[in-house]
């Protein structure tokens, strides 16, 4: 059993039946869909899909202020290690690493990775996804930011996630339509929506894909910023 805790956007805390706590993608400051009443008081792991700065932004000061090994592809590590990241364990598409009680393996995503740095952007390698294989056998997907893509499948046969964590808002992602051929490839039982609703323009919802996945062994798991469920 963990908890998920989703803290707005592409933002979320995953507590391990161990204690131990996983940030994905942390952006904080500046995020409105962050709720206020939460704060972090450990964090063993942080998680980076890609260098955008509503995925990375709260990165360097997370790590600063709890020492937790942080996971990236190759070139993010290397920007963040420069700005003083400790612990920084990279990996790239297709590896799979130990993360505390975890394995993580890095998939691919169909996205942009440039790292805006002092008015700048820096290249940061390429946007992933992970697979999170728990210690109890299950495993779940967290697409990061990212259109479908039909290699998806190939997620589902290697690994067969049964929770997927996939973007919907549209614009800056795939929305609801794409999100529900990638809820058919990816077979997982439970997919929690997120990258919506943080900004007028992220016009996906929830309901909408939904509403596409009726008839279908997908079910989504709707939470609201600052929810939490156990899994």
């Amino acid at each position: 059993m963990i908890n998920i805790t989703w803290l707005g956007h592409g933002t979320f805390q995953l507590e391990l039946e161990t204690g131990e706590i996983v940030v994905l993608d942390p952006w904080i400051d500046g995020n409105p869909s962050y709720p206020p009443a939460h704060s972090f008081t450990r964090v063993d792991a942080i998680l980076i899909s890609h260098g955008h700065f509503d995925h990375i932004h709260d990165a360097v000061p997370l790590a600063a202020k709890f020492s937790p090994q942080v996971v990236a592809i190759y070139e993010t590590c290397h920007w963040l290690e420069s700005k003083g990241v400790k612990n920084c364990t990279a990996m790239n598409k297709g590896g799979t690493q130990q993360v505390g009680p975890l394995s993580v393996t890095m998939t691919h995503a169909i996205h942009s990775c440039g790292i805006l740095d002092d008015g700048k952007i820096i290249y940061g390698g390429e946007a992933a996804g992970y697979v999170l294989h728990l210690p109890d056998g299950r495993r779940i997907y967290f697409a990061g930011d990212t259109n479908v893509f039909s290699d998806m499948a190939l997620i589902q046969e290697l690994y067969q996630p049964q929770l997927a964590f996939l973007p919907i808002g549209d614009l800056f992602t795939m929305g609801p339509r794409e999100a529900a051929v990638a809820c058919r490839l990816l077979k997982a039982e439970k997919i929690i929506p997120m990258h919506f609703g943080t900004f007028p323009s992220l016009t996906g919802t929830p309901a909408a894909l939904a509403n596409l996945l009726k008839g279908s062994d997908s079910k989504v798991w709707q939470l609201a910023p600052g929810q939490t469920v156990s899994w």
